[in-house]
């Protein structure tokens, strides 16, 4: 069922080629007020789906791909610039791509996992945006954050590992059994 909060989230789709073009050929304040657009339609359209009841299937899966696929291409771009290290980008990417695995894996063996974001994997997001943002904006105008850069990209490295070993653990428990009821990676 197509509505507003579902029409929002596809324009932060589409943005994002957009913004990874823009960050690729150098427009930084460009690319980061396009970033800013896509968190402010992100909490729009969980308003309007909340407050309004429009919540569908449909928007449980997409509005957080789209959030996760504007995140990644950004840090693929920024890696690419040398705004970000190599060895993050390779974090960020490879933590998502072996959840997803996960995911997969666990349908394949007859032994469905139901996701639901553990309490680090939400500090990992916050670190992954914040750190974006600064770089973005850093970028842009100059804001002088080198040092500050340099320990967000720790703190957000070490989220990466313990979320990535959050949910491996809390997946290797489901798919041993040694956890009851629904479980999450």
């Amino acid at each position: 069922m197509a509505n507003l909060p579902n029409f929002i989230t596809l324009g932060r789709v589409v943005l994002v080629p957009i913004v990874f073009w823009l960050l690729l050929t150098g427009e930084m304040q460009a690319a980061f007020v396009l970033f800013v657009i896509a968190g402010i339609s992100d909490g729009v359209d969980g308003y309007l789906a909340k407050r309004f009841g429009w919540t569908t299937e449909l928007g449980a899966y997409l509005d957080p791909l789209a959030d996760k696929l504007l995140l990644v291409c950004i840090y693929i771009a920024l890696g690419v610039g040398g705004q970000l290290p190599l060895w993050l980008v390779i974090a960020v990417v490879t933590r998502d791509v072996l959840i997803v695995i996960g995911v997969v894996l666990s349908w394949l063996l007859a032994n469905p996992v139901i996701i639901h974001p553990l309490v680090v994997s939400k500090f990992n997001t916050v670190a992954q945006i914040v750190l974006a943002a600064a770089v973005m904006a850093d970028e842009s105008f100059g804001l002088g954050l080198g040092p500050l850069r340099g320990i967000m990209i720790w703190v957000t490295a070490l989220l990466i590992v313990a979320s990535l070993a959050a949910y491996a653990r809390t997946w290797l428990l489901h798919m041993t059994g040694y956890e009851s009821g629904p479980s999450s990676p």
